[in-house]
């Protein structure tokens, strides 16, 4: 294959698959952390109407869906890429932590909930993600 194409096509199923694991996560966070009485953890709106609520343990499924869409998504693109393996895993990281980014500004979040997510959640993970998928190419 085409080493231009096999990089993009890294990038598309590092993106993809990160994101599905974020969303498998989140969905299904619920049934491992109930959120809080009558807080519709859906929409957006759902969530800024009952932040004020959440307790620190609401914020560990966040954080873990955040970090390990982040690292499977990072990894997949790293163990694929034809070159530049930790580059694109980094990238991966990047894309994810635009979306964090966003999140930050949509959710109003507790400030130490926001710095931990957007601080080691992403980045980090895309290069520990990296650094694995270079030891397992050998």
């Amino acid at each position: 294959m085409n080493l231009i194409l096999k990089n993009i096509l890294a990038v598309i199923l590092g993106i993809i698959i990160g994101g599905t694991v974020n969303m498998l996560i989140i969905n299904y966070s619920g049934l491992l952390i109930a959120p809080p009485e009558g807080v519709d953890t859906t929409t957006a709106e759902g969530l800024k109407e009952g932040i004020h609520l959440f307790e620190p343990k609401h914020y560990l499924m966040p954080f873990l869906a955040h970090a390990l869409g982040t690292f499977f998504g990072a990894y997949l693109a790293a163990r694929i890429a034809a070159t530049h393996k930790m580059k694109f895993a980094m990238a991966i990281g990047c894309v994810f932590l635009l979306g964090g980014i966003g999140a930050v500004v949509m959710i109003p979040a507790p400030l130490w909930f926001n710095i931990t997510d957007l601080v080691l959640a992403y980045i980090p993970m895309a290069w520990l993600a990296g650094r694995f998928a270079l030891k397992s190419n050998g």
